[in-house]
């Protein structure tokens, strides 16, 4: 399970788009890629500790790219779900079956995005 890096390390998420679709559409259960982290994707998960079983796709210079590659390919799975805005088979290989996954934001009521962001940063 791959999960927008920013939306799990500095929005303080668990989980994202990834994991809603794996429940809904019935993965058995989703693997820690932690214990097959290496390098920069392995630090990231000492510098955030709440991200939680899931891959954060960091992938700021070459160095993590290819950190992010090797911890995905070694973490044992049937399926990679891709839950990133870029596909990341476009830049990295991926040596297991992959289905990429996104959402789109519908707002329903209030409060909506902007009255959040407004109360919490002012109205700049």
């Amino acid at each position: 399970m791959i999960e927008d890096g920013p939306t799990l390390t500095h929005g303080e998420m668990a989980y994202g788009a990834g994991v809603v679709a794996a429940h809904r559409f019935g993965a058995a259960n989703i693997i820690d890629p932690r214990p097959y982290a290496v390098g920069t994707i392995a630090e990231t998960y000492k510098k955030y500790p709440g991200t939680g079983a899931v891959l954060p796709a960091m992938g700021y210079g070459g160095q993590q790219v290819a950190d992010l590659a090797e911890t995905i390919n070694n973490t044992p799975c049937d399926l990679v779900i891709i839950a990133t805005p870029i596909d990341l088979r476009r830049v990295i290989e991926i040596h297991r079956p992959t289905q990429r996954v996104h959402y789109e934001l519908q707002e329903i009521g209030q409060p909506n995005l902007v009255d959040v962001l407004r109360s919490k940063f002012g109205a700049k």
